[in-house]
């Protein structure tokens, strides 16, 4: 409990510092680009509309709604490889500061992975118009899709802490993640529906995928408006709290020891 009183504190203290953070990293983003947060938007729209293409006459599998099916798995995914991947870095990125100054180590982490969700939250304009164009039946249940980007963002946080810390000791981790990611797309159903791989693999799927979780609830809201099964959002709480718990053990655990290895 002191711990945690620590961090609430020590958090609030350095609130100033992690918005800074936030803006640059947004910014940096963006700097030179002539549409600027634009993007935000137009990318997924872009990347979506290639991907229906693609895929719907390629494996010629029935969906419905499939550009809708399609978003929302790959914003959930692109959010968790975008975090995770520049988390990864960020106590490397920030080494100068740390060396100079003291900040708390996992303020760099936590900004980057707040960043990216800042991202995120600009890109679900472009779900909202493909929303719209599908004729999604806009429910009451939609209050519930921030309870689920919150359960993303605490499991991203977690991954993005323990990468960060994890890549201080051992640098050959972003060769490792890197792979582990493309087999983590493929593995998450992202593009194609579950019921096309064994029943076998679908059960490993949603047992050992965190991402599935997440995922499932979202589509369960969008596609069928109908409120997610209570086992699927303790499923991804679970799974959230418990990388949580994880990523922040060990960077606490490892901090103090940082700054002999940047």
């Amino acid at each position: 409990m002191n711990s945690i009183n620590s961090f609430k504190k020590t958090l609030v203290r350095y609130l100033p510092l992690y918005r800074q953070l936030i803006k640059k990293d947004i910014k940096l983003k963006y700097r030179r680009s002539f549409l600027g947060y634009l993007w935000s938007v137009l990318n997924p729209l872009m990347i979506m509309g290639i991907m229906v293409i693609v895929f719907s006459n390629v494996f010629r599998f029935s969906i419905d709604n499939y550009p809708v099916y399609l978003i929302i798995g790959q914003s959930i995914f692109n959010f968790v490889n975008e975090s995770t991947s520049k988390a990864m870095w960020s106590i490397h990125d920030n080494a100068s500061l740390l060396k100079k100054t003291y900040v708390p180590k996992y303020i760099f982490s936590i900004s980057t992975v707040s960043s990216s969700f800042v991202n995120m939250l600009f890109s679900l304009a472009a779900m909202a118009i493909v929303f719209l164009v599908c004729h999604v039946k806009f429910t009451l249940n939609m209050l519930f899709i921030p309870f689920i980007l919150l359960q993303v963002f605490v499991f991203a946080l977690g991954l993005g802490l323990f990468l960060a810390e994890a890549t201080v000791f051992f640098r050959d981790i972003q060769y490792i993640y890197g792979a582990f990611l493309t087999a983590w797309m493929y593995a998450t159903p992202i593009f194609y529906p579950l019921d096309m791989v064994s029943e076998r693999i679908q059960w490993i799927i949603k047992t050992f995928n965190p991402l599935y979780a997440f995922i499932a609830q979202f589509r369960t809201i969008a596609l069928e408006a109908h409120f997610p099964d209570p086992g699927l959002i303790l499923h991804g709480l679970l799974v959230s709290v418990l990388m949580l718990a994880f990523g922040a053990w060990r960077f606490a655990k490892n901090q103090d020891r940082f700054i002999l290895y940047i």
